[in-house]
C-alpha cells in the first residue's frame, strides 16, 4: 500500500520551514485563528508543530482568567485539546477527519502565570495513524506553567474517520 500523501496542515508547516520561527508561529496561529475563532479569542500560540509534537503557549491574561485570577478551566482544556488535535491532524491524510471523542482534565492545584501544552506521537502511533481508515487513540499532552508545575492532567481521547463526499 502506498503511503498516504501528508496533510494539508503538514505541507503547509513545511512551507513556512523556510521562515524564521517567530515569524513561521505568528503566521500558523493566525492562519488557525482565522478558521478556529475559539482559539483566536484565547489567543493561543504555537510554539513548535512537526510530526512528532504540538506545543502551544496560553499567557495568562485578563479575558482567559477565572475570579482567582488564574487561567479558567475551560481555556486550559481548550489548550490541551488545541494541541492534542493539531497533532493528529499533522498526521492524518486529507481524506480523514479528526473527531474529540472524550476528554478528562484534573485539576490538581492553581496554575501560576501562563500556561504550555505539549502533545507528542511516537513513530508507531503515527504509523498506525496512516495505515487505519478509521481509528482512536489517546494524545499524550503535559500542561505545565511558568513555574514547571504542571497544575492539571489531561486524557484526549480522538478518533479519525473517513471524509464523506458531497
Amino acid at each position: 500500500m502506498d503511503k498516504p500523501a501528508p496533510s494539508q496542515l503538514n505541507r503547509t508547516i513545511h512551507k513556512l520551514a523556510k521562515l524564521r520561527p517567530a515569524l513561521r508561529w505568528r503566521m500558523l496561529t493566525w492562519a488557525f485563528g482565522r478558521n478556529v475563532p475559539f482559539m483566536r479569542t484565547a489567543r493561543l500560540q504555537f510554539r513548535d508543530l512537526s510530526e512528532e509534537h504540538a506545543v502551544l503557549y496560553l499567557r495568562n491574561r485578563r479575558r482567559v482568567q477565572n475570579h482567582i485570577h488564574s487561567v479558567h478551566a475551560a481555556a486550559v482544556a481548550l489548550l490541551a485539546e488545541t494541541a492534542t488535535g493539531t497533532l493528529l491532524t499533522m498526521n492524518l491524510p486529507d481524506d480523514r477527519v479528526p473527531l474529540l471523542k472524550s476528554m478528562q482534565v484534573e485539576y490538581h492545584k492553581r496554575a501560576k502565570g501562563g500556561l504550555l501544552a505539549e502533545a507528542t506521537l511516537h513513530a508507531s502511533t503515527q504509523a498506525r495513524i496512516l495505515a487505519e481508515e478509521r481509528g482512536e487513540i489517546v494524545v499524550p499532552v503535559k500542561v505545565t506553567d511558568e513555574s514547571g508545575e504542571e497544575p492539571v492532567q489531561c486524557r484526549m481521547l480522538w478518533a479519525w474517520v473517513p471524509k464523506h463526499r458531497r
